[in-house]
C-alpha cells in the first residue's frame, strides 16, 4: 500500500549542502519545504567520540550503504561491469549534511576560463585543440554572472581566506575570515615557490581561523586543528557544514519539515510537468508518495542522474551515436604529485582538512598550452591536514612491504615526510558517461547506475606535467629524496583517490548538450531542478563544493521566482 501525503510547495531530495542551501532561502521566502533524506539524523553531539580512525576514515561509518544501493563499475563497452562491494575510489556521504559532513574543506571559486572553456580555448589555440571525441563545452554561464553567488556561499559558510592569488576571478569582497595560521611546513612550501617564481596564496578553508557568525545568524566556531576532518564531523562545530548553518536557518522559519530514512525512487512526472516522488522508508519499507508544485534533486550527483534515469526524464545519452544528454559528460579528477622525504622532524599529526598553501600558476589556462598536447592543469597544493596513524605509513622507494625494515623505515619517516599534490581538471570523453545497469540492481528493484570510465590521453599528459611541477617544488624544499607520482595508465576504481565526480545532468544554454538551464531546471520539466557538481560541463584543478554552493544560491533564486510566475527561467 502506498501512502500519498500533503502536498508541499517544494520537496528536495537530499539533505546536503545544496538540499539545506534551497530550503533556507526558499523557508525564508514562506515556500513550505519538506527535505527527504535516506540517511538518519546527526548533529555535532553525534561526533563526540569522532576522532576514531577506525570507524570513520576505515569502515566509512558516514558513508553509504553499499549493501543496500552501489555503483557498477567497467572500464570501456567492451567489458562487463561489476558492482563496487565496498568503497573504494571515492566515497559517497549518507545521512544529514551528506558528504558536507565529512568533507575537507577546502573551498575554492572554478576559475573563468572553466566556464567558458570551449569558447576560450578555441579563441587561442583554434578548435583542434583536442580530438572530436573530447566533448567540452561552455557552461551556459560565465564566471561573472556567478559571482555573487560565490560570495553568498562564502559569508553562509564563513570561509577563510585571502585575495593575493593573482589568477583568480574578480571578487565583490573579501573573505569572510582571516586565512589559517601559515605553519612552519607551509612556510617551507612558500619560501620554494616563490624562489621558482610562482604565486603562493593561502588555501581557503571552511575550517575556520576565528569564530563567526553568518548573515542568517549560524555561528561556527574556530578550528582547533585536531587533524580529524575528511572523512569525519566536527564536534567543535567549527568546520562549515549545512547541519550547523543552512539546515537550523530552514528549520527556524517554522516553513521546513526533514523526513529521515526515506529512500527516492522516482521522480512522478505527468505531461511536461512533474508532480512529487515516490520513497520509501528504509527501516519499515514503506511506500509514500510525496507530492509537490517544485522537486529538486540536491543528492549525490551519480544518485540525481540515477533518478532521472529510472524516471524516465531526459533522453539517456548513447556513446555509440553521441545523442542525449543524461549521463554525458562524466568526468573524474587527475591527481600528479611527488612526495619527499626529509632529514628534520616535522610536526605532521596536527592540522585541519583545509590548512594549505596553493599555486595556480598551472591550473585551467595560467600558462601557455600551444606546444602542449592537453588542456587545462591543476591547482598544487601542500596541506597539513593531520597524518593519522592507520593511514600513515611513508616509505621511501625499495623500502619491503611488510616486515621489521617496513616497521622502522615507516616510523622514521612518518614526521620527516611532505607531499606536493595536485588536483588536476578532467575533460570530459565520448566513452566516459553513465547509464543503468541492464543486471543488478538495489535492495529497492531499481537498476544500479554504471560507470563506465578510463583516463584518456589527456589525463595522461597533464599528470606526468604536473608531476613534474610538483616534483620540482618539492626539490627547491629541500628534501633528500624526491618521489614523483607513478605515470596513469587505466583508471582502478579500487584504491581511494577523491570524492570530486562530475557530469551527468550537465548545465548549459543548449538544450541539445545540456539537461539543465543555468538556473539547473530541467529543459524537459519545467517544475524540476537538478543541482550538484553532476552539473559541471567538465572538472576543474579544485574540490567543487564552493562552485556547487554558488550553484544551489542561484538555483534557489530560480526556484522562489518560478513558484512567483512560473515557466521557464531562460
Amino acid at each position: 500500500m502506498v501512502t500519498t501525503l500533503d502536498k508541499v510547495d517544494v520537496v528536495t531530495v537530499g539533505v546536503g549542502w545544496t538540499g539545506g542551501i534551497i530550503a533556507a532561502e526558499c523557508a525564508k521566502e514562506g515556500l513550505k519545504v519538506v527535505g527527504l533524506e535516506r540517511g538518519r539524523e546527526r548533529g555535532t553531539s553525534d561526533f563526540a567520540i569522532v576522532h576514531d580512525e577506525y570507524r570513520y576514515a576505515i569502515r566509512y561509518e558516514l558513508m553509504q550503504d553499499l549493501s543496500r544501493e552501489t555503483v557498477s563499475f567497467r572500464n570501456n563497452r567492451k567489458q562487463r561491469a561489476l558492482p563496487m562491494r565496498q568503497m573504494g575510489s571515492f566515497l559517497l556521504g549518507e545521512g544529514l549534511g551528506g558528504s558536507g559532513t565529512h568533507w575537507n574543506g577546502q573551498n575554492w571559486r572554478f576559475l573563468p576560463y572553466d566556464f567558458e572553456i570551449k569558447t576560450m580555448t578555441d579563441q587561442k589555440y583554434g578548435a583542434n585543440k583536442l580530438p572530436a571525441e573530447y566533448t567540452i563545452q561552455d557552461w551556459g554561464i560565465t564566471y561573472d554572472e556567478l559571482e555573487p553567488y560565490f560570495d553568498r556561499f562564502e559569508k553562509t559558510a564563513g570561509i577563510s581566506g585571502e585575495d593575493t592569488n593573482p589568477f583568480w576571478g574578480k571578487r565583490s569582497a573579501e573573505y569572510a575570515t582571516p586565512p589559517m595560521k601559515k605553519t612552519p611546513i607551509l612556510q617551507k612550501f612558500e619560501t620554494a615557490s616563490k624562489n621558482l617564481g610562482y604565486s603562493p596564496f593561502m588555501m581557503p578553508s571552511a575550517n575556520l581561523s576565528e569564530a563567526y557568525e553568518n548573515p542568517d545568524g549560524a555561528k561556527i566556531n574556530a578550528c582547533q586543528y585536531c587533524g580529524f576532518c575528511e572523512r569525519f564531523g566536527c564536534e567543535y562545530g567549527a568546520k562549515s557544514s549545512p547541519e550547523i548553518t543552512v539546515v537550523p536557518t530552514a528549520k527556524n522559519t517554522g516553513n521546513y519539515e526533514i523526513k529521515f530514512n526515506a529512500n527516492v525512487v522516482e521522480v512522478m512526472k505527468q505531461g511536461d510537468k512533474v508532480t512529487g516522488v515516490r520513497y520509501f522508508d528504509t527501516v519499515s519499507f514503506e511506500e509514500f508518495i510525496q507530492p509537490a508544485e517544485v522537486v529538486v534533486l540536491t543528492s549525490y550527483m551519480m544518485n540525481n542522474a540515477k533518478l532521472l534515469m529510472v524516471s524516465k526524464i531526459g533522453e539517456q545519452y548513447d556513446p555509440e551515436t553521441g545523442r542525449g544528454t543524461l549521463g554525458r559528460n562524466y568526468a573524474y579528477q587527475i591527481l600528479p604529485g611527488a612526495s619527499g622525504f626529509f632529514d628534520e622532524k616535522m610536526n605532521v599529526f596536527m592540522g585541519a582538512g583545509a590548512l594549505g598553501m596553493t599555486v595556480d600558476d598551472f591550473n585551467g589556462d595560467n600558462f601557455d598550452h600551444a606546444d602542449l598536447d592537453f588542456i587545462h592543469g591543476a591547482s598544487l597544493s601542500i596541506t597539513q591536514t593531520g597524518n593519522r596513524p592507520i593511514q600513515t605509513n611513508p616509505v621511501p622507494p625499495d623500502t619491503p612491504s611488510w616486515g621489521a625494515d617496513f616497521k622502522k623505515a615507516s616510523i622514521e619517516n612518518y614526521p620527516r615526510t611532505l607531499n606536493v599534490g595536485g588536483q588536476g581538471a578532467s575533460m570530459p570523453h565520448r566513452e566516459n558517461y553513465m547509464a543503468l545497469d541492464g543486471t543488478y540492481k538495489d535492495i529497492y528493484g531499481v537498476p544500479l547506475l554504471q560507470l563506465t570510465y578510463n583516463f584518456t590521453d589527456q589525463d595522461r599528459a597533464l599528470h606526468a606535467y604536473l608531476t613534474e611541477k610538483a616534483a620540482g617544488i618539492m626539490k627547491e624544499m629541500g628534501a633528500k629524496t624526491v618521489v614523483g607520482g607513478s605515470p596513469i595508465s587505466d583508471y582502478d576504481i579500487v584504491p581511494y583517490q577523491t570524492t570530486h565526480n562530475t557530469g551527468g545532468t550537465v548545465m548549459g544554454s543548449d538544450p541539445a548538450i545540456s539537461v539543465v538551464n543555468n538556473y539547473l531546471q530541467h529543459w524537459d520539466a519545467e517544475n524540476l531542478f537538478v543541482v550538484g557538481a553532476g552539473n559541471f560541463a567538465h572538472n576543474g584543478g579544485y574540490n567543487p563544493t564552493g562552485t556547487v554552493g554558488a550553484l544551489a544560491y542561484r538555483c534557489a533564486e530560480g526556484i522562489i521566482n518560478y513558484s512567483k510566475n512560473g515557466g521557464s527561467l531562460v
